[in-house]
């Protein structure tokens, strides 16, 4: 009998910039059953491991507003704008009844036409 490949997860390769916003899992927390181990967080700077040569993170965490310090990116994943717009994007524009759309796309929405309400053409 064959023995099959063994196939193993791709890791993204991303250098991370200030203000990109990332999901961030602490291992250890994760691995030991512990809550609190996946957070989204925004990139504050980056660094260098005077060591081992590694570039490393601080992150801002959001929920909590706390510093982290020396985040390995193994254990980042950017959160593309895309995703978190997506929402706004497809949100139900012709529907009859406002309820269908999603809060962000009903705010978005009131936003934009209280600036430009006399951009808006005229209803027939």
């Amino acid at each position: 009998m064959a023995q099959q490949p063994q196939t193993q997860a791709v890791r993204p390769k991303t250098a991370y910039t200030k203000g990109d916003m990332v999901l961030f899992r602490d291992a250890e927390r994760f691995w030991l059953g512990l809550p609190g181990h996946t957070f989204v967080g925004r990139v504050e700077r980056s660094w260098r491991h005077a060591h081992t040569g590694k570039v490393l993170y601080d992150l801002v965490e959001l929920s909590g507003n706390r510093h982290r310090a020396g985040i390995d990116p193994d254990y980042m994943r950017l959160l593309p704008p895309a995703d978190a717009m997506r929402d706004i994007d497809a949100a139900p524009l012709s529907e009859p009844d406002p309820g269908a759309m999603t809060p962000a796309a009903v705010a978005w929405l009131r936003q934009h036409l209280a600036q430009d309400a006399a951009a808006l053409p005229v209803l027939r």
